[in-house]
């Protein structure tokens, strides 16, 4: 019923994580993040959010995205209705699929990044996703948003789509979660929000509050 990437930038050091779908309140239910675990996202035909938020913890913990994805998913009786992906600040990030989802169901792990969706119109959607947010060029948050514009343009959600969520953290800013919890053109709204968030004075009072790397900064303007 979604689609989903996470994703790191070496560049900047920020982790992120994009979704969109067919229903409402994507960013709500899909996209967890945290600075000591990394990124995830629970999705499916009935999910799960404590799966995103046990994952995070135990990638926290020091286990591997696939083995914190394992530990998650495996006593889960209801496991089969559910997806999950999961991709720590460092090393590979992994992703589980429940047969049990509305097909087509389709999953990417790539270097530094993971793509999964279900309910698509087909699995190559999760290609598009993953091939648009790397040939895209601009700042991390955008070549995310441009991941979710390549999946819709390959096929999408098959319902379509009425919801789009962003979610960047960094030790070096405040985290950036943009959601778009209803639109007739979601990734429309996301974009041009996106562009709010990241200019004029927001942006700049944004870039002056407390970060991990600087938890004590206090606002100049």
């Amino acid at each position: 019923m979604t689609f989903s990437l996470l994703a790191r930038d070496p560049a900047s050091g920020a982790i992120g994580g994009a979704a969109a779908t067919g229903s409402l309140c994507v960013g709500g239910w899909v996209l967890r993040g945290s600075l000591s675990g990394g990124m995830s996202a629970s999705q499916g035909k009935a999910p799960s959010t404590f799966w995103g938020e046990d994952v995070l913890a135990a990638m926290a913990e020091g286990q591997a995205a696939e083995k914190a994805v394992e530990a998650v998913t495996a006593p889960d009786s209801g496991a089969a209705q559910r997806q999950l992906t999961a991709l720590p600040y460092v090393g590979p990030g992994a992703v589980f699929s429940g047969t049990e989802n509305a097909p087509e169901i389709g999953e990417l792990v790539f270097d530094g990044g993971v793509a999964a969706g279900n309910m698509l119109t087909r699995a190559a959607v999760v290609d598009a996703l993953g091939a648009g947010f790397a040939e895209a060029t601009g700042a991390f948050p955008e070549r995310l948003l441009a991941g979710l514009v390549a999946a819709e343009a390959a096929g999408s959600d098959s319902r379509g789509l009425q919801s789009a969520a962003l979610l960047v953290l960094s030790p070096h800013h405040a985290p950036l979660t943009l959601r778009v919890d209803y639109a007739e053109a979601p990734l429309d709204a996301l974009a041009s929000l996106l562009k709010r968030a990241t200019s004029g004075d927001y942006a700049a009072w944004a870039a002056q509050v407390p970060c991990l790397a600087d938890p004590e900064r206090t606002y100049a303007g």
